[in-house]
């Protein structure tokens, strides 16, 4: 019976001890393809945690946090938002860095669409819809818009804006026709379901803010150290592969002239 018993706690002690971490991510909806890339890599490396992750507008995921939601690491579409997070002691300041810089391209799917430039798409009578991301909760979308003021053209285009919950629901818009051509992520249109469908240029990065794209451990993740290893993992050689690939750049490192 003490063999038995020794037994049967070496097999408990043994699934305490390897049970899978859990991680909760929660990321902007532009992050939606290369999500998929950077967590296989980061599986690989860490088959100890088992990750799950929640995509929307990084306005609204804040909101879901600053109301509760359980989530371990924020991957905000810009260092504002994480900062707004930290600020309302709902995360933690001293962990929060750039992992990404998101870049603003104008894609459609529609043949006759004059892309030749941002503002000849914006006035070609093709185009009636132009989809665009919540100027207020996405900061694509916010970058959107300064690019239309950048070039005087905001006032012009508001009969024609078709507005997306986040980046990725602009995207769908495109795609399923009910927009002649929108603002998305160049990660988007270089996404396997994506890839070779329409045309697209790259806004000017000059019209707008730099998408700096930012992570951080909430509140809710301060004692986990999975979220402080998923943070470490991002400034790996294999993250920068992953969304370098994806159509992001890399934050230059602390320091770096």
């Amino acid at each position: 019976m003490r063999l038995l018993a020794a037994a049967l706690a070496a097999v408990l002690w043994a699934q305490v001890a390897f049970a899978a971490q859990p991680l909760s991510i929660a990321a902007a909806a532009n992050l939606t393809q290369v999500i998929v890339r950077l967590n296989a890599d980061f599986r690989a490396a860490r088959p100890d945690v088992d990750l799950t992750v929640a995509l929307g507008s990084s306005g609204g995921l804040v909101a879901q946090m600053k109301n509760g939601a359980p989530y371990d690491v924020f991957l905000s579409a810009d260092m504002g938002f994480a900062e707004a997070l930290a600020k309302a002691g709902h995360a933690d300041a001293a962990t929060l860095a750039p992992f990404a810089v998101g870049r603003l391209v104008l894609w459609t799917v529609k043949p006759g669409v004059d892309l030749t430039g941002v503002g000849a798409a914006v006035r070609s009578p093709s185009v009636q819809k132009l989809a665009v991301a919540n100027t207020g909760t996405a900061p694509y979308g916010r970058a959107a818009r300064q690019a239309l003021e950048a070039l005087g053209l905001w006032e012009a285009a508001q009969p024609k804006l078709v507005t997306a919950e986040d980046i990725s629901q602009t995207a769908q818009f495109v795609e399923t026709g009910n927009a002649d051509a929108g603002f998305v992520a160049l990660s988007a249109v270089l996404s396997p379901k994506l890839a070779g469908k329409g045309r697209w240029i790259e806004v000017p990065a000059a019209l707008y803010k730099p998408l700096v794209q930012g992570a951080i451990i909430t509140a809710h993740g301060a004692r986990n150290p999975a979220a402080a290893a998923y943070l470490a993992f991002l400034r790996g050689d294999a993250a920068h592969r992953d969304l370098e690939a994806a159509g992001y750049g890399i934050p230059a490192a602390p320091g770096a002239k």
